[in-house]
């Protein structure tokens, strides 16, 4: 949206109307309001609030029209799939006229639709033990995931197919990222319960854990990072707790709100996560070994964990278009369900649950600690965040990219016939104006995704999206290790198993060997005949993932690996976003559109530089 004022109707979350001579109404599509409401207001999903009064000049007597319209109409909005036909819907108004090369910036972002992107995304990562397999590419060997998975080089398909079978909704291990000194880290759904693998199957299961190391730690989500219910209801009472204040009639002391800000913990939420982040993040670089994230049905948890480890460990994250194909990749593609948890149409509570919010106020504590490593600024963040309530997208309107094809498709076939060899070049932008999709690839198409920007937001808007303190050759000449953590070649996990691999689990803060590879009960792996191995926890006042040892030798990898405090003083609340509501709290908040600081401060520099040489030559005259 280009202006503050413009509101989609799935953001709406209540509806008020007041009139200065009775109570206020909250209103639904069948309230019965018995008076000219003087005054709406519009509470927000994305914590704005909207106030919109009706003067005595004319519209005093379709105010009631007025409101009870807005009302009816974002009730209906959750009781129909329009939003979805909009998504798919042409982009005719926003793309005449522009140029070809402004379309192909819009599609440079990796979507992770096509062979192609992951191909390229792995060439990047120098993963070369790794190739791209298209065993899902029909989507029958599990919907949820993408078509495309990265798994071993020497692993067949044939082999691969054999496997899905034994995870919970047929999620197998696949990689996700490749570690400069050789680490590899994965994700993968639970075992499932009633598995029952053979001698064949246990064994292309053990080499897809391993990857071709000798170690294989096995990193439990589930057991750290806060429940789905846990984050909807923290999140609930944020957006209560922060809709107080815009009211003064009930607006609570400092010391009230403090205390609720503090029950409803949220910030306790965002501390956790980067805290397994960071735990994880040294796992992969203190030496070469696979790296497991598992999660039980690897949709939630694993696409929050996944992506903070990579933002914390490769600089290419902290770009704008590394960021924008971290979502796709790990969120988009990688099948979190959007739909039910942001619940953007509002058709189902129960499985609303905002994960990805917790992910971005992660990053937005990561802007905080390190304000130059960073490509993208804070009002991005917002951008992103705002993005979610505007249905006008697929991003974040499916659950899994098996269902956002099929609504391409469907649309598609029903509009234009697509040959056998695909559209041909010079019909690209045609079919595009006329209410098509661009292809990239033969037979392939586009929706129209958040991160063509300029379909939403003006160009003073996107300006504010980079950060021109960000340097990006400050990453490329190999970097060093954050304060907060020394890791040592010493620090290695203890090898006392006489078999050939040797597998660790990772819970709660310490590692415990495995005396079995596939002792799994319940749907994750058994504990019961491990031992305590190394603890990563350390004293609060230390705040370190990970022991240091003065006589040891540092570990670099090629690029600045962030590892943030997350003691309490450390986590902040995010204010220009949850309190957006209040303006008197926004006050001084605006100080982070770096662009403007930067032209103000050349243009003092320029005044002051100007003053000096006419001061300077005033001296030399009276001398003279």
């Amino acid at each position: 949206m280009c202006s503050d004022y413009e509101v989609a109707l799935p953001c709406i979350g209540k509806l008020v109307a007041v009139n200065s001579f009775t109570k206020s109404k909250v209103l639904t599509s069948t309230s019965t309001l018995k008076f000219i409401p003087e005054e709406l207001i519009i509470l927000c999903r994305d914590f704005r609030v909207l106030r919109f009064q009706f003067h005595e000049n004319g519209l005093e007597p379709q105010a009631f029209r007025v409101t009870m319209a807005i009302a009816q109409a974002q009730e209906n909005s959750g009781r129909n799939s329009c939003y979805e036909n909009i998504a798919l819907k042409n982009l005719e108004n926003s793309c005449l006229g522009r140029q070809d090369k402004q379309l192909q910036e819009e599609f440079s972002v990796l979507l992770f639709e096509t062979l192609c992107d992951w191909e390229k995304e792995l060439k990047r990562l120098g993963a070369a033990s790794w190739r791209v397999s298209p065993v899902n590419e029909r989507f029958d060997m599990s919907t949820s995931l993408p078509k495309y998975l990265w798994v071993p080089s020497r692993f067949l398909d044939n082999e691969l197919k054999r496997i899905f079978v034994h995870f919970n909704e047929r999620r197998i291990p696949r990689l996700c990222w490749h570690h400069p000194r050789g680490s590899d880290l994965l994700r993968a759904a639970n075992f499932h319960t009633n598995s029952d693998p053979e001698k064949e199957d246990m064994r292309a299961i053990e080499t897809l854990l391993f990857a071709g190391h000798s170690q294989c730690v096995i990193v439990e989500a589930t057991a750290d990072l806060p429940s789905l219910p846990e984050i909807q209801q923290s999140y609930s009472k944020l957006w209560n707790l922060s809709l107080c204040l815009t009211d003064a009639s009930v607006a609570p002391s400092d010391e009230k709100w403090l205390s609720g800000l503090e029950s409803t913990r949220w910030l306790d939420h965002v501390r956790i996560c980067l805290k397994k982040a960071s735990e994880v993040t040294v796992l992969l670089a203190e030496r070469s070994r696979s790296v497991v994230l598992q999660e039980s049905d690897d949709r939630d948890l694993n696409c929050l964990l996944a992506s903070l480890v990579q933002v914390l460990s490769d600089p290419h994250m902290r770009t704008i278009h590394g960021f924008q194909s971290l979502i796709q990749k790990e969120w988009v593609a990688a099948g979190h369900p959007f739909l039910l948890r942001l619940n953007v149409l509002q058709k189902n509570d129960q499985d609303e649950s905002p994960v990805f919010f917790l992910f971005l106020d992660s990053i937005w504590q990561l802007l905080q600690q390190f304000p130059q490593s960073f490509e993208f600024t804070e009002a991005y963040l917002m951008a992103v965040y705002d993005s979610c309530f505007i249905p006008f997208s697929s991003t974040f309107l499916f659950n899994c990219q098996w269902e956002r094809s099929r609504k391409n498709q469907n649309r598609f076939l029903n509009q234009l016939y697509t040959p056998i060899n695909g559209w041909q070049e010079n019909l690209c932008l045609e079919i595009l104006q006329k209410g098509g999709y661009p292809v990239k690839n033969m037979g392939h198409t586009n929706l129209s995704t958040i991160w063509n920007w300029l379909l939403r937001s003006s160009p003073w808007q996107i300006a504010q999206f980079r950060n021109p303190w960000y340097n990006e050759n400050n990453f490329s000449n190999g970097g060093t290790l954050n304060k907060n953590v020394l890791l040592t070649n010493s620090d290695k996990m203890e090898n006392t198993s006489s078999e050939k691999w040797t597998l660790y689990i990772f819970s709660k803060g310490s590692l415990s060997l495995q005396t079995h590879i596939f002792p799994w009960k319940n749907g994750t792996l058994s504990k019961k005949s491990s031992r305590r191995v190394q603890a990563l926890e350390t004293s609060r006042e230390q705040d370190r993932p990970w022991k240091a040892k003065s006589n040891g030798s540092f570990i670099y990898h090629n690029g600045l690996l962030l590892l943030p405090s997350h003691t309490g003083t450390s986590i902040r609340l995010w204010k220009r976003c949850y309190l957006r509501g209040n303006p008197e709290v926004q006050v001084g908040l605006f100080a982070s559109n770096i662009v403007s600081l930067t032209e103000e401060l050349d243009l003092l520099q320029k005044r002051l530089t100007y003053l000096q040489a006419r001061g300077s030559y005033s001296i030399a005259l009276e001398s003279t």
